[in-house]
């Protein structure tokens, strides 16, 4: 039971109270309210690049349009590439709920080499966009697009990066309770990006070849 001390400041009558017995704080007991809120700050600054998008996404200056640029079978390919990656660490998170450290190393190890063929693909694009002359100093609807997938992209990279060293984490010290709340939020912040990527795919690239 908490121990209450009670004063009668001068000039008042109703007594103060103050807990002075320490409390408890468990291991970790912030780490997911954080992660959320740093997930809320994410999505301000992706709501921010799509509203660029939609203000500047028409605006060719006299040159190519989505349609004549975007390859949507490629695309298609690169997004299916993400959703199996969101699919594997899902096999993983059971996994790990299962206690087996194994799959879990199996599982987060495929999803890294999804998301290592979603950045080749991704960098391929660029790649050939850049060298039809279509970079981001081209247009308006260049640097828009340039800037949203681009801040995606790099996203994908940390977290891959994020993956790797959690996966050495896991081989190591096994499937702690530390290790365990960092694989959560690994989790939040992978299909965060795989939502993401859909208002992309969906706004950017299908949206952007019917207009």
């Amino acid at each position: 039971m908490a121990t209450m001390t009670e004063t009668t400041p001068p000039g008042t009558e109703a007594p103060a109270f103050w807990d002075l017995d320490p409390h408890e704080h468990p291991p970790g007991a912030s780490t997911m309210l954080g992660f959320w809120l740093y997930l809320m700050s994410d999505c301000l600054i992706f709501a921010m690049l799509f509203a660029s998008w939609g203000v500047y996404g028409a605006s060719y200056a006299g040159g190519p349009t989505p349609k004549e640029l975007f390859d949507l079978k490629l695309v298609a390919v690169n997004t299916a590439m993400l959703l199996f990656s969101s699919i594997t660490y899902g096999f993983a998170m059971i996994a790990s709920d299962e206690k087996r450290k194994s799959a879990v190393l199996g599982w987060l190890a495929a999803t890294g080499l999804f998301g290592a063929a979603f950045l080749a693909i991704e960098l391929y694009e660029f790649s050939h966009l850049l060298h039809e002359g279509a970079g981001p100093q081209r247009s308006a609807f260049l640097s828009a697009f340039f800037t949203l997938v681009g801040t995606h992209g790099l996203h994908v990279t940390f977290g891959l990066i994020w993956l790797i060293t959690l996966m050495v984490q896991v081989s190591r010290r096994g499937l702690e309770p530390a290790n365990l709340r960092r694989l959560q939020c690994l989790s939040l912040f992978w299909h965060f990006l795989d939502v993401i990527w859909i208002g992309v795919f969906t706004f950017v690239y299908l949206l952007g070849v019917l207009r």
